[in-house]
Protein backbone atom coordinates (compact mmCIF):
# COMPACT_ATOMS: atom_id res chain seq x y z
CA UNK A 1 0.00 0.00 0.00
CA UNK A 2 1.43 3.17 -0.73
CA UNK A 3 0.98 6.52 1.31
CA UNK A 4 -1.34 9.08 -0.32
CA UNK A 5 0.47 12.44 -1.60
CA UNK A 6 -0.78 14.55 1.65
CA UNK A 7 1.21 12.04 3.96
CA UNK A 8 4.30 11.73 1.92
CA UNK A 9 4.65 15.24 1.26
CA UNK A 10 4.22 15.33 5.67
CA UNK A 11 7.25 12.71 5.90
CA UNK A 12 9.12 14.52 3.67
CA UNK A 13 8.72 17.78 5.73
CA UNK A 14 9.30 16.36 8.67
CA UNK A 15 12.80 14.63 7.28
CA UNK A 16 13.82 17.76 5.92
CA UNK A 17 13.01 19.56 9.64
CA UNK A 18 15.04 16.74 11.51
CA UNK A 19 18.17 17.63 9.03
CA UNK A 20 17.43 21.53 9.43
CA UNK A 21 17.47 20.61 13.60
CA UNK A 22 21.23 18.87 13.33
CA UNK A 23 22.14 21.88 11.59
CA UNK A 24 20.53 24.47 13.85
CA UNK A 25 22.15 22.73 16.60
CA UNK A 26 25.65 22.87 15.75
CA UNK A 27 25.75 26.28 14.94
CA UNK A 28 24.06 27.40 18.01
CA UNK A 29 26.55 25.07 20.11
CA UNK A 30 28.80 27.77 18.75
CA UNK A 31 27.22 30.92 20.39
CA UNK A 32 25.90 29.08 23.29
CA UNK A 33 27.96 30.93 25.91
CA UNK A 34 28.82 34.30 23.75
CA UNK A 35 26.58 36.33 25.18
CA UNK A 36 26.90 35.27 28.42
CA UNK A 37 30.85 35.62 28.60
CA UNK A 38 30.32 38.94 26.60
CA UNK A 39 28.92 40.67 29.76
CA UNK A 40 31.86 40.02 31.88
CA UNK A 41 34.38 40.26 29.24
CA UNK A 42 36.15 43.30 27.77
CA UNK A 43 35.62 41.59 24.29
CA UNK A 44 33.57 43.94 21.83
CA UNK A 45 32.46 42.81 18.82
CA UNK A 46 29.33 43.47 16.13
CA UNK A 47 26.48 41.05 16.16
CA UNK A 48 28.34 39.10 13.21
CA UNK A 49 26.33 37.62 9.77
CA UNK A 50 22.80 38.00 9.48
CA UNK A 51 21.74 34.19 10.62
CA UNK A 52 19.36 33.29 7.48
CA UNK A 53 22.67 35.27 5.11
CA UNK A 54 24.84 32.45 6.96
CA UNK A 55 22.65 28.98 6.42
CA UNK A 56 21.61 30.09 2.68
CA UNK A 57 25.20 30.54 2.05
CA UNK A 58 26.72 27.56 3.49
CA UNK A 59 24.03 25.39 2.14
CA UNK A 60 24.72 26.23 -1.28
CA UNK A 61 28.47 25.82 -1.09
CA UNK A 62 27.50 22.66 0.26
CA UNK A 63 25.43 21.73 -2.40
CA UNK A 64 29.12 22.69 -4.63
CA UNK A 65 30.87 20.39 -2.26
CA UNK A 66 28.87 17.53 -3.10
CA UNK A 67 29.52 18.26 -7.19
CA UNK A 68 33.19 18.38 -5.92
CA UNK A 69 33.30 15.45 -4.56
CA UNK A 70 31.34 13.40 -7.67
CA UNK A 71 34.09 14.57 -9.91
CA UNK A 72 36.89 13.70 -7.41
CA UNK A 73 35.68 10.24 -7.30
CA UNK A 74 34.68 10.14 -11.46
CA UNK A 75 37.81 11.36 -12.26
CA UNK A 76 40.09 9.80 -9.88
CA UNK A 77 41.78 13.04 -8.45
CA UNK A 78 43.58 13.39 -5.31
CA UNK A 79 43.39 16.44 -3.18
CA UNK A 80 44.67 17.46 0.01
CA UNK A 81 43.70 20.68 1.96
CA UNK A 82 45.90 21.90 4.86
CA UNK A 83 44.28 23.69 7.84
CA UNK A 84 46.85 25.36 10.22
CA UNK A 85 46.19 27.75 12.32
CA UNK A 86 46.65 29.09 16.07
CA UNK A 87 44.34 26.86 19.02
CA UNK A 88 40.75 27.95 18.67
CA UNK A 89 41.34 30.02 15.40
CA UNK A 90 38.36 28.03 13.98
CA UNK A 91 39.91 25.25 11.62
CA UNK A 92 38.03 22.31 12.99
CA UNK A 93 35.00 24.18 12.67
CA UNK A 94 35.28 25.06 9.00
CA UNK A 95 36.55 21.02 8.27
CA UNK A 96 33.40 19.96 10.36
CA UNK A 97 30.76 22.14 7.93
CA UNK A 98 32.99 20.75 4.30
CA UNK A 99 32.65 17.02 5.58
CA UNK A 100 28.91 17.58 6.59
CA UNK A 101 27.67 16.43 3.66
CA UNK A 102 30.29 14.15 2.02
CA UNK A 103 30.61 10.80 1.67
CA UNK A 104 33.71 9.96 4.50
CA UNK A 105 35.03 7.13 2.17
CA UNK A 106 35.77 10.25 -0.54
CA UNK A 107 36.02 13.26 1.93
CA UNK A 108 38.37 11.99 4.99
CA UNK A 109 40.30 13.77 7.77
CA UNK A 110 43.59 13.31 9.39
CA UNK A 111 44.27 15.07 12.83
CA UNK A 112 47.24 12.90 13.77
CA UNK A 113 48.33 12.77 17.32
CA UNK A 114 51.59 13.13 19.09
CA UNK A 115 54.03 11.28 17.49
CA UNK A 116 54.34 7.88 19.41
CA UNK A 117 58.67 6.39 20.48
CA UNK A 118 58.69 4.63 16.83
CA UNK A 119 57.37 7.65 14.89
CA UNK A 120 59.88 9.62 16.23
CA UNK A 121 62.81 7.83 15.05
CA UNK A 122 61.36 7.75 11.27
CA UNK A 123 61.94 10.12 8.23
CA UNK A 124 59.70 13.42 9.38
CA UNK A 125 57.13 12.80 6.85
CA UNK A 126 56.77 9.13 6.83
CA UNK A 127 53.52 8.93 8.93
CA UNK A 128 52.12 12.54 7.31
CA UNK A 129 52.56 10.51 3.92
CA UNK A 130 50.59 7.62 4.61
CA UNK A 131 47.87 9.86 4.98
CA UNK A 132 47.70 11.00 1.59
CA UNK A 133 45.08 10.43 -0.85
CA UNK A 134 44.43 8.10 -3.28
CA UNK A 135 42.80 8.69 -6.93
CA UNK A 136 39.20 9.71 -5.70
CA UNK A 137 40.04 11.10 -2.49
CA UNK A 138 40.02 14.45 -0.70
CA UNK A 139 42.78 14.62 2.61
CA UNK A 140 41.68 17.61 5.18
CA UNK A 141 44.78 17.60 7.69
CA UNK A 142 43.64 19.52 11.03
CA UNK A 143 47.13 20.49 11.71
CA UNK A 144 50.09 18.47 9.29
CA UNK A 145 53.76 18.12 8.79
CA UNK A 146 53.47 22.13 9.69
CA UNK A 147 53.52 21.50 13.37
CA UNK A 148 57.01 21.11 13.08
CA UNK A 149 57.20 24.90 12.53
CA UNK A 150 54.79 25.21 14.80
CA UNK A 151 54.40 23.40 17.83
CA UNK A 152 57.50 21.61 18.40
CA UNK A 153 59.84 24.73 17.50
CA UNK A 154 58.02 26.58 19.84
CA UNK A 155 57.19 24.02 22.66
CA UNK A 156 60.92 22.78 22.34
CA UNK A 157 59.73 18.89 21.11
CA UNK A 158 62.48 19.41 18.18
CA UNK A 159 65.70 21.88 18.20
CA UNK A 160 67.19 24.51 15.31
CA UNK A 161 68.52 21.97 13.35
CA UNK A 162 65.61 19.68 12.92
CA UNK A 163 63.54 22.88 11.93
CA UNK A 164 66.38 24.13 9.52
CA UNK A 165 66.09 20.57 8.30
CA UNK A 166 62.30 20.68 7.82
CA UNK A 167 62.46 24.00 5.88
CA UNK A 168 65.06 23.02 3.59
CA UNK A 169 63.18 19.75 2.66
CA UNK A 170 58.95 20.69 2.80
CA UNK A 171 59.04 22.81 -0.30
CA UNK A 172 61.08 19.68 -2.58
CA UNK A 173 58.07 17.59 -0.35
CA UNK A 174 55.28 19.37 -1.60
CA UNK A 175 56.92 20.18 -5.15
CA UNK A 176 57.02 15.98 -5.39
CA UNK A 177 53.51 16.01 -4.16
CA UNK A 178 52.42 18.20 -6.41
CA UNK A 179 54.47 16.30 -9.79
CA UNK A 180 52.23 13.59 -8.35
CA UNK A 181 49.25 14.25 -9.48
CA UNK A 182 47.82 15.98 -5.93
CA UNK A 183 46.42 18.99 -5.44
CA UNK A 184 47.57 20.56 -2.61
CA UNK A 185 46.02 23.77 -1.04
CA UNK A 186 47.42 25.63 2.15
CA UNK A 187 45.29 27.82 4.73
CA UNK A 188 46.50 29.57 7.77
CA UNK A 189 43.42 30.58 10.17
CA UNK A 190 44.54 34.06 11.28
CA UNK A 191 42.76 35.29 14.63
CA UNK A 192 43.71 38.27 16.84
CA UNK A 193 45.03 37.94 20.37
CA UNK A 194 42.12 39.27 22.04
CA UNK A 195 39.97 36.63 20.20
CA UNK A 196 42.34 33.68 21.13
CA UNK A 197 41.60 34.73 24.42
CA UNK A 198 38.11 34.82 24.24
CA UNK A 199 37.59 31.98 22.88
CA UNK A 200 39.83 30.00 25.53
CA UNK A 201 37.67 31.84 28.05
CA UNK A 202 34.44 30.31 26.29
CA UNK A 203 36.17 26.58 26.78
CA UNK A 204 36.97 27.14 30.06
CA UNK A 205 33.74 28.01 31.10
CA UNK A 206 31.64 25.73 29.27
CA UNK A 207 31.74 22.18 30.37
CA UNK A 208 31.14 20.71 26.75
CA UNK A 209 34.01 22.16 25.09
CA UNK A 210 36.46 21.85 28.15
CA UNK A 211 37.95 19.00 26.29
CA UNK A 212 39.40 21.13 23.62
CA UNK A 213 41.60 22.98 25.92
CA UNK A 214 44.87 20.77 26.79
CA UNK A 215 47.58 21.71 28.27
CA UNK A 216 49.64 23.07 25.57
CA UNK A 217 46.80 25.21 24.53
CA UNK A 218 47.02 27.00 28.14
CA UNK A 219 50.66 26.82 27.51
CA UNK A 220 50.60 28.73 24.05
CA UNK A 221 48.74 32.00 25.28
CA UNK A 222 51.81 32.49 27.38
CA UNK A 223 53.86 32.40 24.22
CA UNK A 224 51.51 34.35 21.66
CA UNK A 225 54.76 36.25 20.48
CA UNK A 226 57.00 33.31 19.93
CA UNK A 227 54.26 31.48 17.63
CA UNK A 228 53.86 34.67 16.20
CA UNK A 229 57.56 34.78 14.97
CA UNK A 230 57.45 31.09 13.86
CA UNK A 231 54.09 31.86 11.94
CA UNK A 232 56.12 34.42 9.85
CA UNK A 233 58.87 32.63 9.58
CA UNK A 234 56.82 29.58 7.77
CA UNK A 235 54.93 31.58 5.57
CA UNK A 236 58.12 33.36 4.27
CA UNK A 237 59.91 29.88 3.60
CA UNK A 238 57.22 27.30 2.33
CA UNK A 239 54.94 29.89 0.22
CA UNK A 240 56.25 28.04 -2.77
CA UNK A 241 54.73 28.65 -6.43
CA UNK A 242 53.10 24.82 -6.56
CA UNK A 243 51.74 25.16 -3.02
CA UNK A 244 51.22 28.80 -2.22
CA UNK A 245 49.40 29.78 1.52
CA UNK A 246 46.07 31.44 1.63
CA UNK A 247 45.55 33.58 4.95
CA UNK A 248 41.54 32.93 6.37
CA UNK A 249 40.66 36.27 8.29
CA UNK A 250 39.05 34.16 11.10
CA UNK A 251 38.02 36.47 13.72
CA UNK A 252 34.21 36.32 12.56
CA UNK A 253 33.44 32.32 12.13
CA UNK A 254 30.89 32.41 10.50
CA UNK A 255 32.80 34.82 7.41
CA UNK A 256 35.84 32.88 7.72
CA UNK A 257 33.87 29.33 7.04
CA UNK A 258 32.42 30.38 4.07
CA UNK A 259 34.73 32.82 3.02
CA UNK A 260 37.42 29.41 3.17
CA UNK A 261 35.49 26.92 1.35
CA UNK A 262 34.39 29.60 -1.93
CA UNK A 263 37.98 29.90 -2.03
CA UNK A 264 38.40 26.34 -1.85
CA UNK A 265 36.13 25.78 -4.60
CA UNK A 266 37.25 28.48 -6.22
CA UNK A 267 40.83 26.70 -6.89
CA UNK A 268 39.59 23.71 -8.41
CA UNK A 269 38.28 23.45 -11.74
CA UNK A 270 35.04 20.81 -11.12
CA UNK A 271 32.56 20.33 -12.73
CA UNK A 272 29.17 18.71 -12.71
CA UNK A 273 28.70 14.93 -13.19
CA UNK A 274 25.49 14.31 -14.89
CA UNK A 275 24.84 11.01 -13.85
CA UNK A 276 21.43 9.08 -14.64
CA UNK A 277 18.90 9.33 -12.65
CA UNK A 278 17.91 6.52 -9.98
CA UNK A 279 15.17 4.36 -10.51
CA UNK A 280 14.35 2.05 -7.36
CA UNK A 281 13.75 -1.93 -8.90
CA UNK A 282 10.07 -3.17 -7.27
CA UNK A 283 10.14 -5.22 -4.20
CA UNK A 284 10.40 -8.69 -4.21
CA UNK A 285 7.72 -10.20 -2.39
CA UNK A 286 7.92 -13.95 -1.41
CA UNK A 287 4.50 -15.60 -0.24
CA UNK A 288 6.50 -18.67 1.94
CA UNK A 289 8.74 -15.85 3.53
CA UNK A 290 7.40 -14.88 7.34
CA UNK A 291 9.72 -12.53 9.29
CA UNK A 292 10.22 -14.16 12.91
CA UNK A 293 9.36 -12.42 16.10
CA UNK A 294 12.38 -10.45 17.76
CA UNK A 295 12.04 -11.10 21.63
CA UNK A 296 11.51 -7.90 23.87
CA UNK A 297 14.50 -8.14 25.89
CA UNK A 298 16.85 -7.27 22.87
CA UNK A 299 14.89 -3.76 21.93
CA UNK A 300 17.12 -0.96 23.50
CA UNK A 301 14.49 0.81 26.52
CA UNK A 302 12.20 3.44 25.09
CA UNK A 303 13.61 6.19 27.59
CA UNK A 304 12.35 9.32 25.21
Amino acid sequence: MTLKSDQLRQRVEFDLADSLDEEYEMELDDDRLDKLLLETADHARDDGMDRRVYFRELFRLQGELVKLQDWVAHHKKKIVVIFEGRDSAGKGGVIKRITQRLNPRICRVAALPAPNERERTQWYFQRYASHLPAGGEVVLFDRSWYNRAGVEQVMGFCDEADVAEFFRSVPEFERMLVRSGIMLIKYWFSITDDEQQFRFMMRIHDPLKQWKLSPMDVESRARWERYTKAKEEMLEKTHIPEAPWWVVDAVDKKRARLNCISHMLSQIPYEEIVRPPVVLPARVRNPDYHRGPIPQEMYVPTVY
